[in-house]
């Protein structure tokens, strides 16, 4: 097939939509979209027939790039986060170019055969230079422009952010990067955020914070980023990461707090891999405390939640593979999420808070995830279940190796 001629998958399932469908493309776009006459088969859903479950891409808008792909070379386990921040500070010290990019090079490897199109990393930004990782990411995300629109985001401690803010913004600006710190009970915390803040405005810049990650009800960062947002107008701008703390919190008083985080605008992103892998953690002890946000609460009060990746193979969290389908069906279990409400959370919703889209749409990219199962159910039943990647009309070759 040359892509210029019409070509219509039938019968298939669409996620969000009742019934079967019919899929026209034509030139790398979807022509038309029409309700098929024929039925989806729950038995017999192969791809290879003609069927199937069409999702939209992914879009990943928590990863760590810098420090992916890093856990061979960890001493241990780590047993809480900062724990895995000391290990991850003391491998630093020993990386290179080359090592930055070959591994960051792999995780977009393996998000783009998985079906990410847009994604979002974080890297740690300790002084007022930016760091080694920074211009060889801003190169990868020029390179991968039209596969995956890689979007880069600085990670500072709050507590040196008034001081080496300016720099950092400045650098940020003239890249297109988004302000984010890491803020964690520290002292002086209103007027600390509140400088955050002020360098958004002045730099014109989004934010995008890791915050309260840790299950002591005490780590209240995330209710001085909401006021802030309150007073500047600012909350669609402004992204929340983790918040452990409000599943330890009083429950009535995290309702209130979600309530004026979603009149707010206020985004989070929830993260369930690292999250309940380091909270509560203790070698030989099962946990007890998994450390997840109140997504569903969150949700309901009417906050953009989104789920994300995290850290993939690292000190933080030992597994992973850069595919959101995996992610998604852990978040499902982990949150006893209803599936077919929560697939927007790994794909249009983070889309759209990154700029893009993965809308399924006449008139749109034929670019799609087409899986052999029914339905959603089934999608998070079947991790095993064949998967198309599909982008512009064509199918990405399979590949065993993505290394």
């Amino acid at each position: 097939m040359d892509g210029q001629t019409p070509a219509t998958l039938t019968g298939i399932a669409i996620a969000g939509r009742v019934g079967a469908w019919d899929l026209t493309h034509q030139g790398g776009r979807i022509t038309a979209l029409r309700p098929s006459s024929g039925q989806v088969d729950p038995l017999r859903p192969a791809v290879g027939q003609g069927r199937g479950l069409i999702t939209p891409l992914m879009a990943d808008i928590h990863t760590h790039l810098d420090k992916t792909f890093t856990i061979q070379r960890m001493p241990r386990r780590a047993e809480s986060l900062f724990d895995a921040i000391e290990m991850m500070a003391d491998d630093a010290t020993r990386w290179t170019g080359d090592d930055i990019r070959a591994r960051a090079l792999l995780a977009l490897t393996r998000a783009w055969h998985h079906g990410t199109a847009l994604m979002r990393s974080h890297v740690d930004w300790h002084g007022a230079e930016a760091p080694l990782a920074w211009p060889i990411l801003c190169e990868l995300a020029q390179e991968w422009r039209g596969r995956i629109g890689l979007q880069l985001a600085s990670l500072t401690p709050l507590d040196v952010l008034p001081q080496i803010g300016p720099a950092i913004a400045a650098r940020l600006r003239a890249d297109g990067g988004i302000l984010g710190a890491f803020v964690y009970r520290n002292d002086d915390l209103p007027a600390k955020v509140a400088a955050v803040f002020d360098l958004a405005e002045k730099y014109g810049l989004n934010l995008d914070f890791h915050v309260d990650e840790g299950l002591e009800a005490q780590a209240q960062g995330f209710d001085a980023i909401v006021a802030q947002a309150e007073a500047r107008g600012m909350g669609t701008r402004v992204l929340c990461g983790h918040c452990c703390s409000l599943s330890v919190r009083e429950p009535d008083q995290v309702a209130r707090l979600l309530e004026r985080a979603a009149r707010a605008g206020v985004g989070l992103t929830v993260l369930p891999g690292a999250n309940s892998y380091l909270q509560d953690a203790s070698t030989g002890r099962t946990p007890r405390l998994r450390g997840l946000a109140p997504l569903q609460e969150a949700a309901q009060a009417g906050m953009a939640v989104m789920i994300g990746s995290d850290n993939v193979r690292d000190g933080f969290y030992p597994y992973g593979d850069y595919d959101l389908t995996d992610v998604f069906r852990l978040a499902v279990v982990a949150g006893h999420l209803p599936p077919e409400g929560w697939l927007d959370a790994v794909t249009t919703r983070p889309a759209v808070w990154m700029g893009g889209s993965t809308e399924i749409r006449e008139g749109g990219p034929a670019s799609f995830i087409r899986h052999d199962a029914a339905d959603l159910a089934e999608l998070v039943s079947r991790p095993g279940a064949a998967r198309q990647i599909w982008r512009d009309g064509h199918v990405l070759p399979q590949t065993g190796d993505l290394g």
